[in-house]
């Protein structure tokens, strides 16, 4: 084979080998131009304005205390609850004074006890005594009688000794419940400033919370 024919063999192998290279290698990028880098440097150099949110603005709420209005109007007053301890009223005193502390801010609320008329307190001191007396009598009655003058006791101290521990008992229980009443004066009585606004014994019940509330304020308002 001469050198022609070897070059028109050789021709399309190289091309062939050419055409496998330009498919697995990839040109460079194109060099930028200076106009390109003038871009590029005002793209980079432009300042970004940054959005920020504003707060939201919420109205304001006024003050619900008012000077001179409502909400110091108990400042300075004193009301003055007194109220039957021995009938189990503290709970209901105890709500009532919770309720014009919160109505009316600043304000004194006092509690105490209405003590029941003089004559059944006096009472009320002498039933212990009967009651330690006929337990006495229960547990001695038969050296105690004849002290007295009786020659024998009588026959109801014999019905009493044949069940004594029972007559103790029921003793003890009747005049806790006797001296309970007597000290007991079923009272709730308010008073505003010395004054008195409600009253249990001459209404016969007691005050609505919402009633208790419209009186003291409109003693308060006028004072």
């Amino acid at each position: 084979m001469d050198r022609s024919q070897i070059l028109l063999l050789g021709l399309p192998i190289f091309l062939f080998c050419s055409d496998i290279l330009n498919l697995f290698t990839t040109s460079p990028p194109p060099k930028p131009t200076p106009n390109d880098h003038h871009n590029i440097h005002q793209f980079q150099t432009k300042p970004q304005q940054v959005h920020q949110q504003q707060p939201l603005q919420f109205p304001k709420q006024k003050s619900s205390t008012i000077v001179g209005g409502l909400g110091n109007i108990g400042f300075g007053n004193v009301i003055n609850i007194n109220f039957c301890v021995s009938c189990s009223y503290r709970g209901t005193a105890v709500t009532m004074k919770n309720m014009l502390e919160s109505e009316f801010p600043g304000i004194q609320v006092i509690l105490a006890n209405h003590p029941a008329p003089l004559p059944k307190r006096l009472l009320s001191k002498v039933v212990p005594a009967v009651q330690f007396g006929i337990i006495g009598i229960i547990l001695a009655g038969e050296q105690i009688f004849p002290r007295l003058g009786f020659a024998a006791p009588p026959s109801w101290y014999y019905s009493l000794r044949a069940n004594r521990f029972g007559s103790i008992a029921s003793t003890w229980l009747f005049g806790n419940f006797i001296q309970s009443f007597l000290q007991s004066s079923g009272a709730f009585e308010v008073f505003c400033n010395g004054e008195l606004v409600f009253s249990k014994l001459m209404e016969h019940r007691f005050p609505g919370e919402i009633e208790l509330r419209d009186v003291v304020g409109k003693r308060l308002a006028i004072r």
